[in-house]
């Protein structure tokens, strides 16, 4: 099974990624990068690849994105920037996600990079969850001069990188390496601390935080109205796949992953997550793995090269179809379950259903503090100016505890729009602070 867990891209060697970075065109007005959500400026550090400048390639990288070995693997790139590229029209396009794992993957591997850490003058920020969101917040204001924290509820950092995202498309040391990064500009990271049990917002300004991010994510998944849905039998793909990441990395027993050798799997969702949960299924040794969605081919939101991969490896599908009911065997298994397909209501064995339908944000800290106001579904809402400030004064949110993102790099895009929006604040709380000091 090893090699099925492990990462499936072995990437580009050198040579390789020498040569498809000088197939670039550089035009000068590029349209890859307007396909980035982050404004990554690839014909500049591809250029630099082409030549060998691999310590400024990277530079450049940095200077958009903190996460570039994690982006370089699970961004949308044929949607993104590789889908806007000019070649993309004679099905040409350069490879701009290996060209930039391979540059992160050889800068760290290299040991090129040693940025220097500024003066931490400007004021002290704190961080709550370490996923994407968090990490670029810290990243972004930590090298403009704040002194900033991060507070995380999981015994490791990473979030939905770490717990979320199987390790045959993100492996884990990727993700520890790009956090221990952001650690290396002055950010502690404080494991088993949950804002809203451990401690709470009053408690971080009292430690004098100038400003508190919330970058918590979704954690409770959403329910669908399905009879027997609540059943033992029926579990959440994030929750699933945060088992088995336990169970590859020591913390967990392969029983206590649930879904396992020989067992008959239904999914419900098209997302990504959905796909991840499909193939994951397989590799812990379901005998059938099959992907329920009540729209077609052409509505799901999961990438084409993931649904290609996944019916290369065995996962089936069925289009326009919803499961209905859900039949329990005992306390912890299915019987069966029944789908409304475009035929009519088929009955078919099941051992175990998957709900890969998206989540809500969890109420811990919201619940824990005044004034912070969220929408009707949990989501917090936020103002534009200063953009991500929620309306409690000086606590700020992002990512997909907004509603806003649906990836990784836009929960990145969104960050960074609020690392602007922390930095101002900050800096005008202490400017009218001093000017009433004098």
């Amino acid at each position: 099974m090893e090699n099925c867990i492990n990462e499936i891209d072995e990437g580009y060697t050198l040579p390789e990624a020498v040569r498809e970075a000088q197939r670039c065109l550089k035009c000068k007005v590029p349209s890859c990068t307007k396909g980035c959500p982050i404004g990554n400026q690839m014909p500049l550090w591809i250029g630099e690849l082409a030549k060998g400048n691999f310590g400024n390639a990277m530079h450049i990288i940095n200077e958009k994105s903190n996460l570039p070995a994690v982006c370089g693997r699970v961004c949308a790139h044929e949607r993104q920037c590789e889908g806007h590229c000019v070649l993309a029209k004679k099905g040409e396009s350069i490879h701009i996600g290996k060209l930039e794992r391979f540059v992160a993957d050889f800068d760290s591997n290299a040991g090129l990079t040693h940025e220097t850490i500024p003066e931490k003058s400007r004021g002290r920020v704190a961080v709550i969850g370490s996923g994407p969101a968090g990490l670029t917040i810290a990243g972004d204001l930590s090298r403009r001069g704040f002194s900033v924290e991060i507070f995380e509820m999981e015994p490791e950092p990473g979030g939905v990188l770490m717990f979320g995202i199987p390790e045959y498309r993100l492996p884990k040391e990727v993700v520890r390496r790009e956090i221990k990064k952001i650690e290396n500009l002055g950010v502690p990271i404080h494991l088993n601390s949950t804002v809203g049990e451990t401690l709470n917002i009053d408690d971080l300004f009292g430690q004098g935080f100038d400003a508190i991010f919330m970058g918590t994510g979704t954690g409770v998944p959403k329910r669908l109205p399905i009879p027997g849905i609540e059943h033992h039998g029926v579990r959440q793909a994030i929750r699933f796949l945060r088992r088995v990441s336990l169970y590859e990395n020591g913390l967990m027993n392969q029983d206590e992953v649930i879904i396992g050798q020989g067992d008959r799997v239904y999914v419900i969702g098209c997302g990504n997550t959905a796909m991840d949960a499909a193939r994951t299924a397989l590799r812990m040794g379901a005998a059938e793995v099959t992907v329920v969605y009540h729209k077609t081919i052409n509505e799901m939101s999961a990438l084409r090269a993931e649904y290609d991969d996944a019916v290369c490896e065995g996962v089936k599908f069925l289009w326009k179809s919803s499961v209905v009911k859900i039949n329990p065997k005992d306390d912890w298994r299915l019987s069966d379950i029944d789908i409304e397909t475009p035929d009519g209501v088929i009955n078919v064995p099941a051992d175990f259903v998957v709900q890969a339908v998206g989540s809500v944000p969890a109420s811990r800290i919201v619940s824990t503090t005044e004034g912070i106001e969220v929408d009707g579904k949990g989501y917090v809402l936020t103002r534009e100016n200063p953009y991500g400030m929620t309306t409690r004064k000086g606590v700020f949110a992002g990512g997909d505890v907004t509603n806003r993102p649906a990836t990784v790099v836009h929960a990145m895009r969104d960050a960074k729009l609020v690392a602007d929006g922390i930095a101002a604040y900050v800096d005008a709380i202490r400017l009218i602070a001093a000017i009433e000091r004098d």
